[in-house]
């Protein structure tokens, strides 16, 4: 069972678990109980990712004997862990039971927490979404903020049904870096408060559940290589440009974090006056990259443009679309900021795919082919640009994948320890 208000950090994108036993901190010496519990977990794991499967058929892809496939299929459907999914009648022999995982056994919460809008997902053990929360972000404080999270959360699992006990696990989006020695956010300047120590305690004791708390543009990033753009990548970055700007970066499937959390972290470098636009002779006042390229960045050009209030980066796209000149601009000088950007990730990183996420990031119809004349022209190295495929929801969806590799061998866990060998 989940340990009611515990925060932990994540250092790393969800990993296939594959074929291999269990193992990490709890791992116990050999005996034969543990060996039943391996042969288990490995048969859970082939359902999962082969399923729905016949005896004979797990007997044959996992090396396993007939009779002890039998029993710990008989251990799994006891758990609650796997069921029958129907009959396959072959053209010649018997009728053989198919098997595959229950998704039901647990279930994960996923939250996206942004300055301008709270996403709340539940998903069952399967990755299916049954139910979720979109909502804006009103707090005026980061309590209220808190608060909200745990209200929409509340929300989605009474429409699911569920009781908070069905929680598994808690991944939470968030701008900034995770600092576990001081339990709190650092660098998220775009959720003013937040850095305050004790918030995901706060949630994750209102919640009941366990909190993971992770960068926004890492989640993305997981979750585009999971479920969008990025899949299949050998190196790919996601790049985040909304209310503020981020990066993530996964490496053959692994997310790339750093020493302290804090790869990606582009957006706080300082600019010289000569690339923030302050001119010569005077200061730039620690303009940063986010500063110049977020969708605050994008209004303020369009203002200084002539555009009026009331006035978002949203209104500027659409006005671009349709021919208007000063928001046409508005946009190209975007490019052109943008454009530095990616060259400085591709020559740091050299990927193979950047895909372009963020409030920014929809509109790629404007942006793509500006963008790509534009890395081309300050870069000879040219990774392939995407537009997002996962939209507002890649965040989210990369919360949920991150909890399932949690939750699966807790679930796993707590539903076979207490059968009886």
């Amino acid at each position: 069972m989940s340990t009611a208000g515990r925060t932990t950090a994540t250092d790393g994108a969800p990993q296939p678990v594959a074929l291999a036993p269990l193992s990490g901190p709890g791992q116990k010496p050999w005996n034969r109980q543990r060996l039943r519990s391996n042969n288990e977990w490995l048969l859970l794991e082939r359902l999962r990712c082969h399923g729905p499967l016949s005896r004979a058929q797990l007997a044959r892809d996992t090396g396993l004997s007939k009779p002890t496939v039998s029993t710990a299929l008989a251990t799994l459907e006891l758990a609650g862990l796997a069921r029958e999914a129907g009959r396959f009648a072959p053209e010649r022999g018997r009728t053989a039971v198919l098997y595959e995982t229950d998704p039901g056994a647990g279930h994960v919460l996923g939250l996206d927490i942004g300055r301008a809008r709270l996403r709340v997902a539940v998903a069952d053990l399967s990755g299916c979404v049954v139910a979720r929360r979109d909502l804006p972000n009103r707090g005026r404080s980061a309590n209220a903020v808190a608060d909200a999270v745990v209200a929409a959360a509340r929300e989605a699992l009474a429409e699911a049904g569920l009781p908070g006990t069905a929680v598994a696990h808690t991944v939470a989006g968030t701008p900034g870096v995770w600092d576990e020695r001081r339990r709190s956010v650092r660098l998220a300047a775009s959720l003013p408060g937040w850095g305050r120590p004790g918030l995901f305690d706060r949630i994750a004791d209102g919640l009941g559940t366990t909190v993971t708390v992770a960068n926004d543009a890492n989640l993305a990033a997981v979750g585009e290589y999971t479920y969008g753009a990025g899949a299949g990548s050998r190196l790919f970055v996601y790049l985040l440009v909304g209310t503020g700007l981020g990066l993530g970066v996964v490496k053959d499937g692994e997310l790339l974090t750093g020493a302290h959390g804090a790869v990606g972290e582009l957006g706080l470098l300082r600019l010289p006056d000569c690339v923030s636009g302050t001119g010569p002779g005077t200061t730039s006042n620690g303009t940063t990259v986010e500063e110049t390229v977020s969708a605050d960045a994008v209004v303020r050009t369009a203002l200084g443009l002539g555009m009026r209030r009331p006035l978002s980066a949203e209104k500027v796209f659409t006005r671009a679309r349709l021919g208007e000149p000063a928001a046409v601009e508005a946009v190209r000088q975007e490019v052109d900021r943008l454009g530095h950007v990616l060259a400085v990730v591709a020559a740091l990183l050299d990927p193979d795919v950047v895909v372009l996420g963020g409030g920014i990031g929809r509109s790629g119809d404007l942006l793509l082919r500006p963008l790509e004349q534009a890395l081309y022209e300050r870069s000879p190295l040219r990774p392939r640009l995407e537009p997002s495929r996962l939209g507002q929801d890649a965040v989210l969806l990369g919360a949920v994948a991150t909890a399932l590799e949690a939750a699966r061998p807790e679930v796993f866990e707590r539903r076979t320890a207490p059968i009886p060998g």
